[in-house]
């Protein structure tokens, strides 16, 4: 099969490696690609937002296969026009890519099929938005509606940090993605990341991790796109998983279906394991990142064939067979993320780091002189095997301590909470 890629971050790289691995891959093309990429794919130079640019590209490269690793194109409507080109591809149609593109459309739907979510509220202005919040009092969670790559999220812990996040919705900091907004009430408990791969009726189950969204140890200081993750994750029970199917994923695929929407790619539920229960806090559209490096290493199936039956609306006789072994993996990112990143700091000892059992990734890296550099915030994920979450953790951190990279750091306590629970259980 002839398969075109499309993304250029640490989630692209992991979903190149394990494509490249395929025996039924005939060739991989990539775009924009990075360069760990590039030790898989032929880069191509196309500009993925002009959708009819990348079917042509695909009927003259007699593309087999169009898999999209970002959620932008996806809700900008990338897989309509590839699929009204009879081209195959992973991912959902604008419509169902609502799912992210649009967190009061899915509050909606939860709310139109029962499915257990936060209680919630939407707002297209600040004063009929504060009023509530002057009712509500804090703790509280203000969503930009719209797509804001991971930063529209405020879990405000008081009633000013609340008014706040609606005024930097309303005045402008998230663009139109803040035009309107979702106040929900604030859920305790555990969060956990679990995914399906779906064909717009079947959905199956492909893996849980846990990530860590703050960028100082102890899950401290303001969000990022994440600094690590680790799969499996222990608290997602065989019974969790169940319920998670029936109550949540379930009626979700059968309400998509009844609106003419059908979802097909990869979902992927951000979960509050709640004393009630398991809890929907947000749907994504496509694989978490770097929640699907961890997922990857541990995947013993083709990926190729898994997506190819998704796309197809296949995947009823389909399973997907996991290693015993946990995955974990740090995000190195460069000095200044998540604000201002620095770039264009030199990396080297990526061959010393790299070794059985620990892959790494490019997330934001360029070639410059013939030399790697830092070229965005998040810069390298190295993702390693375990028998369990401990020895996964020590392996990636010694590949970390071969990388000569001064002008990076990461977090050096990724696991934690996994691994307090391997040591309480053992």
């Amino acid at each position: 099969m002839n398969v075109f890629l499309i993304g250029s971050g640490g989630r692209e790289h992991a979903l190149a490696w394990k494509l490249a691995a395929s025996p039924l891959l005939k060739k991989l093309y990539a775009a924009p690609g990075n360069p760990g990429i590039a030790a898989h794919a032929d880069l191509v130079a196309l500009d993925i937002d002009d959708h009819d640019a990348v079917a042509a590209f695909c009927r003259n490269r007699r593309i087999d296969l169009v898999v999209v690793g970002p959620e932008a194109p996806l809700v900008a409507g990338l897989a309509d026009t590839l699929r009204a080109a009879g081209i195959a591809v992973f991912g959902p149609s604008a419509a169902a890519a609502q799912l992210e593109g649009s967190k009061g459309f899915t509050k909606d739907l939860c709310d139109r099929h029962a499915i257990p979510t936060a209680a919630y509220r939407r707002f297209n202005n600040a004063p009929k938005a504060k009023a509530y919040l002057r009712e509500k009092g804090a703790p509280i969670v203000i969503k930009a509606d719209g797509l804001a790559a991971g930063k529209g999220v405020t879990v405000a812990m008081t009633l000013a940090e609340a008014l706040e996040a609606v005024d930097a919705c309303f005045e402008g900091a998230f663009g139109a993605a803040g035009a309107e907004l979702v106040i929900e009430d604030f859920l305790e408990g555990e969060e956990a990341s679990f995914f399906c791969l779906c064909d717009g009726t079947t959905a199956l189950p492909f893996g849980t991790a846990q990530d860590h969204k703050r960028v100082g140890e102890g899950d401290t200081g303001p969000n990022t796109g994440g600094m690590g993750a680790y799969s499996p994750a222990a608290v997602m029970t065989p019974d969790l998983v169940e319920a998670t199917m029936r109550t949540i994923i379930e009626p979700t695929m059968r309400g998509l279906a009844e609106a003419g929407t059908p979802f097909s790619g990869v979902l992927y539920a951000g979960l509050m394991l709640t004393r009630d229960g398991p809890k929907l806090i947000e749907y994504n559209v496509r694989f978490g990142d770097p929640e699907c490096q961890v997922l990857l290493m541990r995947l013993e199936d083709d990926l190729l064939v898994l997506l190819k039956a998704a796309a197809d609306g296949q995947l009823a006789p389909m399973s997907a067979r996991w290693r015993d072994e946990a995955a974990l993996t740090v995000v190195m990112a460069a000095r200044g993320y998540p604000g201002t990143p620095e770039k264009g700091s030199p990396i080297a000892g990526l061959e010393a780091a790299a070794g059985e059992g620990v892959e790494i990734f490019h997330a934001g890296t360029a070639q410059v002189d013939g030399g790697l550099v830092a070229a965005g915030g998040r810069v390298l994920n190295v993702t390693a095997l375990g028998a369990s979450v401990a020895e996964a953790r020590e392996r990636a951190y010694a590949a970390v301590d071969r990388i000569d990279w001064p002008g990076g750091f990461c977090r050096r306590d990724i696991g934690w909470r996994a691994i307090a629970r391997e040591t309480h259980d053992g």
